[in-house]
């Protein structure tokens, strides 16, 4: 089968065995599969990504499988919808072939827990077939395409940010940065019905498609400051009446902010920690890969919460698959560019200018 192999820190397009199931498993073929930002980083920081996981026990309660392994190829691509192909060993064949399908894109083996598209041991989205495990497959609801049942994966994880976020309903949201990861915590945010949303980008496309979105206030921080215009809507209540002022300080009174950082470079924590105000939430939903620093002390004076998110559960999964099937979440803006097998190294390469695209769709 075609595939897109990662080796060496480069993407080379190839043929490659197709992948035999194994006990419980089935055998797929790729129809859609979104290119993701962790994607891009992974090119740079597979080892960094490897000791992580190798690092972490998945027996404990991380998110992180325990059997991922980038010293060999690695096909990449979980974010994925495909067609059931053949049932292996095992499998009770309540899906029937030719069903499309989703699934959380982990393996569970007698080995351990593989990360499907962060494995060698078997290919990710970036192939034209995969395996993947019969229990956790979910059929595509509503006739819904495979490009927007491929998007599951990435707004779960704006679902889950927002989830994490352990919002009471008064609460004012920011939102620093808007790709795709951004602009899935602002869909999920509009579900909540929490708002008015403020979103920040440098990068005009992204801006545009915050406010498509569902954000209610465009920042370019070039131009001003993001926390300076929270703090202007920030005096007013859900109900829109003007807060009392702060008893001890008569500073004007401020709704609770809840600042969503998805942005994943070294330098923008601290700068949110200086930004937010006393008793703020400062959820980490960006994956930064290099060391970072902040200063304690802009989080002791602000009494400041710092919630670290990654992935989602599985309920959030088949929730979000389902959502955008019903049309609750909006998602289709993102998708701004299709490419088969071989137009994706070009992909990874235009994804790095954030004025071209948003999130680029694989079709093997």
């Amino acid at each position: 089968m075609r595939a897109v192999v990662m080796r060496n820190a480069k993407l080379v397009v190839e043929d490659v065995p197709s992948p035999i199931p194994e006990q419980g498993e089935v055998l797929v073929k790729t129809l859609a599969c979104g290119i993701c930002g962790s994607d891009l980083h992974t090119l740079d920081f597979a080892h960094k990504i490897a000791e992580a996981a190798q690092g972490a026990d998945a027996s404990e309660g991380t998110n992180v499988p325990d059997s991922m392994d980038m010293s060999g190829d690695v096909i990449m691509g979980h974010e994925f919808c495909a067609e059931v192909l053949a049932h292996g060993p095992g499998t009770t064949g309540q899906i029937k072939v030719g069903t499309r399908v989703c699934s959380v894109p982990i393996l569970p083996r007698q080995s351990g827990v593989t990360a499907i598209g962060y494995s060698s041991e078997v290919p990710g989205g970036y192939s034209e077939q995969m395996v993947l495990s019969e229990p956790m497959l979910l059929e595509v609801p509503n006739g819904l395409s495979s490009e927007m049942a491929a998007l599951t994966e990435p707004m779960a994880v704006g679902c889950h940010a927002v989830e994490m976020a352990r919002l009471k309903g008064d609460e004012l949201p920011l939102v620093i940065g808007c790709g795709p990861v951004g602009l899935a915590v602002i869909a999920a945010l509009k579900l909540k019905g929490i708002g008015p949303i403020v979103a920040s980008d440098y990068s005009s496309a992204r801006r545009q498609l915050a406010e498509t979105m569902g954000a209610d206030i465009i920042v370019d921080p070039s131009k001003s400051s993001p926390y300076e215009k929270w703090s202007e809507l920030a005096t007013h209540g859900v109900d829109g009446e003007t807060l009392p002022p702060d008893f001890l300080t008569g500073m004007p009174g401020l709704r609770t902010g809840v600042y969503f950082e998805c942005v994943g470079v070294p330098g923008i924590i601290n700068q949110m920690m200086a930004g937010s105000k006393q008793g703020g939430r400062i959820v980490v939903v960006g994956v930064c890969m290099e060391e970072d620093t902040f200063t304690p002390m802009n989080g002791i004076t602000g009494e400041l919460n710092i919630q670290f998110a990654l992935g989602y559960t599985p309920e959030e999964f088949t929730a979000t698959l389902f959502k955008i099937a019903e049309g609750e979440i909006l998602a289709e803006p993102m998708i701004t560019g299709t490419v088969d097998i071989d137009g994706v190294p070009k992909a990874f390469k235009d994804l790095a200018d954030p004025e071209q695209h948003a999130k680029i769709i694989v079709k093997p």
